[in-house]
């Protein structure tokens, strides 16, 4: 276990990994909801994601809502795309900076984009490719990086493939995504660190649900292990349509609340994300799972 850093980069990812999993909301709540996430200070927001309209109808105003972001010019937007099309949509519409998700379940990477998670792995170079000739960055994420709801414990070498394929490809940031909530602080830590060994000092983030409310356990073991760079959503909105079960991502104001408690520094004003979780919620129209929007801050009530 390295040294607790002394600062963690909050992403916010509610108004992509958040609401794909909800009902289509008018693009105006997202603004709405997007404003409130401005207000907390984040520097990096997931926005949305360039990938099938009928797949993930949450999604289909990608484009309209990039039109928006540039009046946001102290956040560092990203979107996911699951194709070389949708990096090239992506860059049409004024982002530069990509996020690809690759499963290293095949089952899950199938229901997902249609595809092998050795056809999507072998994507990489070209989705590269697209974005560098754009002034872009690519961000891999792997998907199911400890285990898959199709096909169980996902093995590590699956999870490292992936990671040597990618950074022999030069893509610019790694990730490890626990979809359906099910790793724990020491699988976290082992897997983690392998992934370290072989990367070559690509900078490595991480995505926890909380599903099995192991979540912000995980998370910790992440950063105890290095990693600077975690996702959340306002609220814990959010889960996979393609994972059976895979609810709740760690809220972004419990994370803070533990972290800052940690000793350790974010940008995010804890305060201003409980405000923007209770945004969300009212957009969403249902209680969201967030401790803090029960209980508060322990300093004073939310």
């Amino acid at each position: 276990m390295s040294e607790l850093p002394t600062h963690v980069d909050i992403r916010e990812v509610s108004l992509r990994d958040g609401l794909q999993i909800e009902k289509p909301i008018p693009l105006q709540a997202k603004i709405e909801l997007l404003e409130a996430i401005a207000a907390t200070g984040a520097r990096e927001v997931e926005a949305t994601a360039f990938v099938s309209p009928s797949k993930v109808p949450a999604m289909a105003d990608a484009a309209d809502l990039a039109a928006q972001l540039p009046r946001f010019d102290h956040i560092d937007f990203s979107a996911l795309v699951a194709s070389p099309n949708g990096a090239k949509r992506a860059l049409a519409a004024g982002l530069r900076s990509i996020e690809y998700v690759v499963s290293a379940s095949d089952g899950f990477s199938h229901r997902n984009v249609g595809r092998s998670s050795q056809a999507a792995t072998e994507l990489i170079g070209e989705i590269v490719d697209i974005a560098h000739d754009g002034d872009a960055t690519v961000e891999v994420i792997i998907a199911c990086a400890w285990d898959s709801p199709f096909d169980g414990p996902t093995a590590p070498k699956q999870t490292l493939d992936i990671v040597e394929h990618a950074r022999d490809h030069s893509v610019d940031r790694l990730a490890v995504a626990d979809t359906i909530g099910t790793t724990t602080p020491r699988r976290t830590t082992d897997l983690i660190s392998d992934v370290q060994a072989i990367s070559d000092g690509i900078p490595l983030g991480a995505h926890f649900h909380n599903t099995r409310g192991a979540g912000l356990a995980s998370a910790y073991a992440a950063v105890a292990a290095g990693v600077t760079r975690l996702d959340a959503s306002v609220g814990g909105l959010g889960g996979c349509p393609f994972a059976p079960g895979a609810t709740g991502n760690i809220a972004t104001e419990d994370l803070v609340y533990m972290l800052r408690d940690s000793g350790i520094e974010v940008d995010v004003d804890l305060d201003a994300a409980i405000r923007a979780a209770r945004v969300a919620q009212r957009v969403v129209g249902h209680e969201l799972p967030s401790a803090l929007l029960r209980a508060g801050d322990r300093l004073h009530s939310a």
